[in-house]
């Protein structure tokens, strides 16, 4: 082991980049900018300097926590995560940011790159909502009303899965004595309730709309950051706790299909983005619910190649909307001439997410295509194969077509700042550089991979496939029934919080102010009637308010004596 590594050692790499992100807040503008770009590097470096089954556990109360654990599995996310934080903050230095954002965006990657290398839950659980929190200031930045909103449904619902993944710990905890974060499953104790709140963070079908409602709200950079983290922490943790768990299966295989129409038709082209977000992570959690060493290394390279491709699209959607104010795709068209090397990375993205050969999605989907025909799942195979069509028609195609190629807008915005295009470019590289040389990439994986991307049958058939998705688009824009692109809204499962729920507390609050005013006026009167009867009783003409004789007041005196009497009795 290096120096460097013993020198750090006591320390998540996580943890250094949380504190360099309230250091850089306290620097001035540009030394923070450079400072934050510095520090993922170093830790990058020293992550490499570390020995696999680096352990570093410090007691805290009755329990041992493992605030540092490096495994195969921690490194390759690790790894990402730590490059990832680093082309955003480039990525970030062409967008101005204020020292809040930047603060925000580096804890929310330290607390992301802490989480993977927590070895206990309760670790687990402290960098998982730190992120939460952390991550909300960069939607707030915007400063638009509906961003602010956006943002407080987000930590509404990211607290939420927080609330359950602690509910979960504490019974798995109650049931084992255990805080270790290793395979869980569902016959452990609290495992229902943990994958609830992991699958609250994937984004799974009917708990995923928190992140087409937040993500494009962001700032320009903001989005950017987002993408890389939050869902893939997610994944990171199913791999590590319900590998082999079949419903996972179903589950990611509908992830990987549902969002592929609501992208088409939408006109916002970084909610589109966030649509084949969802779509991605479906063959990651279809990976993992195989649970073979072939399957999980597909599922964990595609999150690796995912967070470069998935981020540099948003990166170009991000330099749009920072050179034009707008992303929608009615809007836009005819920006390549403009904006030629931003178009160009756009392609990259595109190509690479369409899982074009010499690209890195192509040598990492194709992995997890193959884990599931080789374990029999032929409908789930095939679920998979046309949802990698349906990302070709929405992120392959409609993104770069309508942003840069369509129908000429007239806008001839400046070409992006030169921080977005290094940020652009260098993504770009590692996309190409993994397509081309994927044993880079396999050499990190958890198990040794002795797949082969290039054989002739997986380079033909995702060429057929993707010439007959194009013919297909092709023949539809000339038959006038492609989904035309237009302001409007479009309902998923967000109405359900955003205008349901808020109409239902509406309606109940309605309710309960009717029902109080009712009962109070019907005590009112009571009282009223009350006053009444004791004036007209006790007055100066009532039967009590008068003189009372001697005669009667000892009537009165033995009567209350005898039911004292009676009462006595009927106790003893």
């Amino acid at each position: 082991m290096t120096a460097m590594a013993e020198l750090f050692l006591p320390l998540n790499p996580g943890i250094v980049l949380i504190l360099a992100g309230i250091v850089a807040a306290a620097l001035p503008a540009n030394a923070g900018r450079w400072f934050v770009i510095a520090a993922p590097l170093v830790m990058l470096g020293y992550l490499f300097g570390v020995d696999l089954g680096t352990h570093a556990p410090i007691a805290f109360l009755d329990y041992e926590l493992e605030t540092f654990r490096l495994d195969a599995l921690a490194r390759v996310f690790g790894t990402i995560f730590l490059i990832s934080v680093f082309l955003c903050n480039v990525f970030a230095m062409g967008d101005s940011v204020d020292r809040t954002q930047r603060a925000a965006g580096q804890i929310y990657g330290g607390s992301a790159v802490a989480a993977v290398f927590a070895g206990d839950m309760i670790t687990l659980f402290v960098f998982f909502e730190l992120a939460a929190v952390a991550s909300v200031f960069l939607i707030w930045a915007r400063g638009t009303e509906r961003a602010y909103r956006a943002g407080m449904r987000y930590l509404i619902i990211q607290i939420t899965a927080g609330v359950i993944l602690l509910s979960g710990v504490l019974v798995h905890v109650a049931g084992t004595g255990s805080i270790a974060f290793d395979h869980l499953g569902l016959d452990t104790p609290g495992g229902g309730l943990i994958l609830l709140a992991f699958a609250i963070k994937c984004a799974f079908p009917l708990l995923h709309n928190w992140l087409q409602d937040a993500y494009p709200q962001a700032t320009v950079s903001g989005t950017v950051i987002l993408s890389a983290f939050t869902t893939k922490m997610a994944i990171y943790a199913l791999a590590r706790s319900y590998a082999g768990t079949e419903m996972l299966i179903w589950m990611g295989a509908l992830m990987a299909v549902f969002p592929i129409l609501f992208a088409i038709i939408e006109n916002d082209l970084r909610r589109v983005l966030a649509y084949s977000l969802n779509h991605q992570l479906g063959f990651m959690v279809v990976g993992i619910g195989i649970g073979t060493e072939l399957a999980l290394n597909g599922a964990i390279s595609h999150a690796f190649a995912s967070v470069l491709y998935q981020g540099l699209l948003f990166m170009t959607m991000g330099a749009v909307l920072f050179r034009t104010g707008t992303v929608n795709a009615s809007e836009l068209g005819g920006l390549y001439k403009s904006m030629p090397w931003t178009a160009g990375f756009c392609l990259v993205g595109a190509a690479s997410i369409s899982s074009m050969p010499l690209l890195a999605g192509f040598v990492t989907k194709s992995m997890t295509l193959t884990a599931t025909a080789g374990e029999g799942y032929w409908f789930v195979w095939l679920a998979l194969v046309l949802a990698s069509a349906g990302a070709f028609l929405h992120s392959g195609i409609k993104v770069p077509y309508f942003a840069f190629f369509g129908a000429d807008s007239g806008k001839r915005p400046k070409e992006a700042p030169l921080p977005m295009l290094v940020a652009m470019g260098l993504t770009s590289a590692l996309c190409l550089g993994i397509g081309v040389y994927p044993q880079a990439l396999y050499a990190l994986l958890p198990f040794p991979v002795e797949y082969v991307a290039y054989s002739t049958y997986h380079v033909i058939n995702q060429l057929q496939l993707l010439a007959f998705a194009a013919l297909a688009v092709v023949m539809l824009m000339l038959a006038g029934v492609y989904p035309a692109n237009f302001r409007s809204i479009n309902l998923d499962t967000d109405w359900f919080y955003r205008r349901a729920a808020k109409a239902t507390f509406l309606a109940i609050g309605r309710l309960i102010d009717r029902a109080y005013g009712w009962a109070t006026s019907a005590l009112i009167r009571l009282i009223g009637a009350f006053i009444s009867l004791c004036r007209g009783e006790f007055g100066p003409l009532g039967v009590m308010g008068g003189t009372t004789r001697v005669g009667s007041g000892v009537a009165w005196i033995s009567a209350l004596l005898l039911l004292g009497l009676i009462v006595a009795y009927g106790a003893s």
